[in-house]
């Protein structure tokens, strides 16, 4: 299974980058987070745990997950690994590539799926990687793009 999500966020792309790997300020500027907290510090990055809600309506799924984050400022980058949760085993790649219209910030998730005999992949490509993982990482970009673009301190 691989998702990408992409949108361009008209804001300096040191800033981006610094609110994008900003992890535990997200419950504060993303409705959609529980938490985010580091488990363990390692040049700006880590292993680090985050929560946050699946809408569906008026309903909320919680999930859940445990990554190894890691920050590539020069590259522009930022990489997890999910280690804990039912996407461990997932490669999270964020690519922050400036342009002349703003930051093109793209999000691209590749897992295998959950390894359940013969219905994990099947349930990462049809349930998990487009309703969940598409669900949240499109949040995520629109909040940190709306944040990024007001200017904030």
């Amino acid at each position: 299974m691989v998702t990408v999500d992409g949108l361009v966020i008209r804001a300096p792309v040191d800033r981006v980058l610094d609110v994008a790997a900003d992890v535990e300020r997200w419950p504060d500027i993303l409705t959609h987070y529980r938490w985010v907290r580091f488990l363990e510090r390692r040049n700006g990055g880590g292993r680090v745990e985050m929560a946050a809600w699946r809408p569906f309506g008026v309903l909320r799924y919680p999930t859940w997950w445990v990554s190894e984050m890691t920050v590539d400022r020069p590259a522009r980058e930022i990489r997890y690994r999910h280690v804990r949760g039912i996407t461990s085993g997932m490669d999270v790649v964020w690519r922050l590539v400036p342009g002349a219209d703003g930051v093109r910030v793209t999000v691209v998730h590749d897992w295998e799926g959950p390894p359940w005999p013969l219905v994990g992949a099947l349930a990462a490509r049809l349930v998990i990687g487009p309703v969940f993982v598409r669900g949240i990482a499109a949040r995520t970009l629109a909040g940190i793009k709306r944040f990024t673009e007001e200017a904030r301190p």
